[in-house]
């Protein structure tokens, strides 16, 4: 999907659920470009408004603390997960959501919980080889412009815009 369909994909879920009773949960780290996308959208939720959000900046939900912030989520809550991702070529610079959880680090292999009662992956680059040395050199502008569009087009799509 492209950054048009991101704002229907979120009035969808804000047609069932209001911004208040929905947490972000941004996953990534700011240590790696590719990984940033994370607290980057995080952030600029953060910034357009939304209050319940899990992984920024200041303070990001990585693999090395994600259940113990997944704990920090209010009772009832409904979670909306994004992650940075790597896909095929054609799929650069898109998205893939979904009504399911996210598993968390697919790309690189590890063994995280899936998270989430909608998912969004942005595809920063290209899968191949070496997935860590890819999000290490994935171009920091084409994250920052990606986290840009998810923030603002879940502002469009809950009304905060």
């Amino acid at each position: 999907m492209d950054d048009a369909g991101l704002v229907s994909f979120f009035m969808e879920i804000a047609a069932l659920h209001s911004s208040e009773e929905v947490t972000f949960l941004c996953i990534g780290t700011d240590r790696s470009t590719g990984d940033a996308l994370g607290p980057l959208t995080g952030s600029k939720l953060v910034e357009h408004g939304f209050r319940h959000v899990i992984g920024t900046l200041p303070s990001p939900c990585d693999a090395d603390n994600l259940v113990a912030r997944v704990a920090e989520i209010p009772s009832g809550h409904i979670v909306v997960a994004v992650d940075a991702c790597l896909g095929p070529p054609i799929a650069l610079g898109y998205y893939f959501v979904s009504s399911e959880p996210l598993q968390p680090a697919q790309s690189v292999g590890a063994n995280l919980p899936a998270v989430g009662h909608y998912s969004l992956a942005a595809v920063v680059d290209m899968n191949g080889p070496k997935p860590y040395r890819t999000l290490q050199t994935t171009p920091l502008h084409r994250v920052m412009v990606m986290a840009e569009h998810i923030a603002i087009a879940a502002a469009k799509g809950f009304g905060l815009q």
